[in-house]
């Protein structure tokens, strides 16, 4: 049976912080077409699929390309709802089957790159026992060496890494809030993805940006015009 290479979008309605923040204007077209037009351009993927509850949203998501065969329930959809059942339903709805690859991508990533996908990819078929590869960015101040206030006091976390250079520290990375690409299997069974089974693709300080804010929105845009030689208006 050919295996199927299903990228999912999770693009849901009433973001908070940022509102309408997925289909929220970038640099002229919505934010949501940068991921569509990401996963497009790896010529990876069989089904480009967003999963939302919005009409709107869904809408523009098939405007840039995208497939939108279902809407996520409200039981779905809230702000406090992880990724994976999302994932999981999604893949539910689109009948796949466990030997499938999913990719799931988040909405606001307009500094992502098909490139990234694609190697991401060819970690996790050249890998059997790798259930996801996801981007990640090391920590531009090692957290290693955090301290806390006490009293107005400072109290280092570990005090074995306070006279340590730098460079004389391991190296801790974070989740770049980008993607992950799995094996259906692991999606559906919502095995964890910070977890062994996992590698990661290590990008660089232009590579991502979590949006939450308005200042990491513009950041985002900073970062976007510096990668792709462009002035903000």
């Amino acid at each position: 049976m050919a295996t199927r290479r299903i990228a999912i979008i999770p693009a849901r309605a009433g973001s908070k912080r940022i509102k309408n923040k997925n289909i929220k204007p970038f640099f002229g077209k919505p934010i949501l077409a940068y991921a569509i037009e990401c996963a497009k351009a790896t010529k990876l993927f069989d089904e480009i699929v967003v999963s939302t509850d919005s009409a709107h949203i869904a809408a523009i998501a098939q405007e840039f390309g995208a497939l939108t065969p279902f809407m996520r329930p409200q039981s779905l959809s809230g702000d406090k709802v992880a990724t994976l059942p999302v994932i999981s339903h999604a893949l539910k709805e689109l009948d796949a089957k466990e030997q499938d690859l999913a990719c799931c991508i988040y909405p606001a990533t307009p500094l992502l790159e098909s490139q990234h996908l694609q190697n991401a990819y060819n970690l996790l078929v050249r890998h059997k026992d790798i259930s996801y590869v996801f981007g990640a960015q090391s920590y531009a101040h090692n957290p290693l060496r955090a301290f806390k206030l006490e009293h107005s006091r400072v109290k280092p976390l570990d005090c074995q890494y306070t006279n340590l250079c730098s460079q004389d520290i391991e190296t801790i990375y974070h989740d770049a809030g980008q993607f992950y690409f799995g094996r259906a299997s692991a999606f559906l069974a919502q095995l964890p993805i910070f977890a062994p089974h996992s590698f990661i693709l290590e990008l660089g300080f232009l590579d991502a940006q979590d949006i939450d804010t308005l200042s990491d929105w513009e950041l985002a845009e900073f970062k976007y015009c510096y990668k792709h030689n462009l002035t903000r208006s």
